[in-house]
């Protein structure tokens, strides 16, 4: 007799996985060459790595968070808090040290304020059972608030070289931002693909409760995910202030949009449990082609928030089709 063979049948979800967010940002790319003006320009090309640069270190942070199935929405208000902050005393710094020293010094302090951000949201997410959507939204407004009142509402300026260089500099022919992301991009992966605090994320992502009985303490493991979130935000503030050369309490708007949007793009579900930083640089570059696309095409603004809102909608329902199709795959 010979042997009878068995078809896999093609799993949807399972494919979407591996190469939907690949094969997505193809296909946005050929389009974009072929019918936006100035696209394909290196000069364009790279404007996008440098303005996204900001949006990849949040998202990378973001993918964390989302993994557990929880969402922040602070981002932007922290960008602006942190970043404002970090001028403020960069300006103090150089006045007593060689700038270099007082840039990395502003680099360290703006680290430990977004850690101390993340350890509060952490813990009283945690204490008190509240959804980290209400609780970020309340460092959001709590943020903003406090950029404006340190700066009395006008932009920050007067940065050394040496600070702004963390956002404009090069590091022989690539800028320095884009090092940073890369190299904020291993450690996550490493981090979420190659310790137990990864997989105890995606434990507790996917299902809480059974994680909690297979030992694994799943507050712990949102605390030590929110200190990780608030550090990288305190990088990527320093960052998004370097490269404008002034520490604007009004930045960062929406910024939480664009992190949260290029996780999801990205493959990561919103409701927990999978996902990954891979997909999620690839979720951040189309973010950031969407953008420039529009800029291209000079769209209105107005219309360019509701094509964003579309687009986060389209993700999310993507996400849902995946796992309805990666489900019934199973059955």
């Amino acid at each position: 007799m010979g042997k009878q063979k068995t078809e896999k049948k093609f799993d949807f979800g399972e494919f979407y996985g591996k190469w939907g967010t690949l094969m997505i940002l193809i296909i946005i790319v050929v389009l974009a060459s072929l019918f936006v003006p100035n696209f394909i320009k290196p000069r364009n090309l790279s404007n996008i790595l440098l303005q996204n640069g900001v949006v990849a270190m949040l998202a990378f942070g973001a993918t964390f968070i989302i993994v557990l199935g929880h969402t922040n929405i602070g981002y932007g208000s922290e960008l602006a808090f942190i970043g404002c902050i970090a001028c403020l005393l960069m300006i103090r710094l150089q006045e007593i040290m060689p700038p270099v020293a007082a840039a990395f010094i502003t680099v360290i302090a703006a680290m430990l304020i977004g850690l101390a951000i993340g350890a509060i949201s952490g813990y009283i997410i945690t204490k008190f059972n509240i959804p980290a959507f209400i609780m970020t939204l309340a460092i959001m407004t709590m943020a903003r608030g406090g950029a404006l009142l340190i700066t009395n509402g006008t932009p920050v300026s007067g940065m050394a070289d040496a600070f702004n260089w963390l956002g404009q500099g090069f590091i022989g022919p690539i800028p320095t931002s884009v090092v940073i992301m890369i190299v904020l991009f291993i450690i996550t992966w490493v981090l979420l693909n190659k310790t137990a605090f990864g997989r105890h994320i995606y434990a507790v992502g996917g299902n809480e409760n059974a994680a909690v009985a297979s030992g694994i303490k799943s507050k712990l493991v949102i605390k030590k995910a929110f200190l990780l979130d608030g550090m990288i935000t305190g990088i990527a503030a320093v960052v998004f202030m370097a490269r404008q050369a002034s520490g604007t309490p009004a930045g960062g708007v929406s910024y939480e949009f664009d992190a949260i949007t290029a996780v999801v793009v990205g493959g990561t579900s919103i409701s927990g449990g999978s996902g990954n930083v891979s997909g999620t640089i690839i979720g951040a570059i189309i973010v950031g082609i969407i953008n420039n696309v529009q800029n291209l095409l000079h769209v209105n603004t107005y219309w360019q928030q509701v094509i964003k809102g579309v687009v986060i909608l389209l993700a999310i329902i993507l996400d849902v089709v995946t796992k309805r199709a990666a489900e019934k795959a199973k059955k």
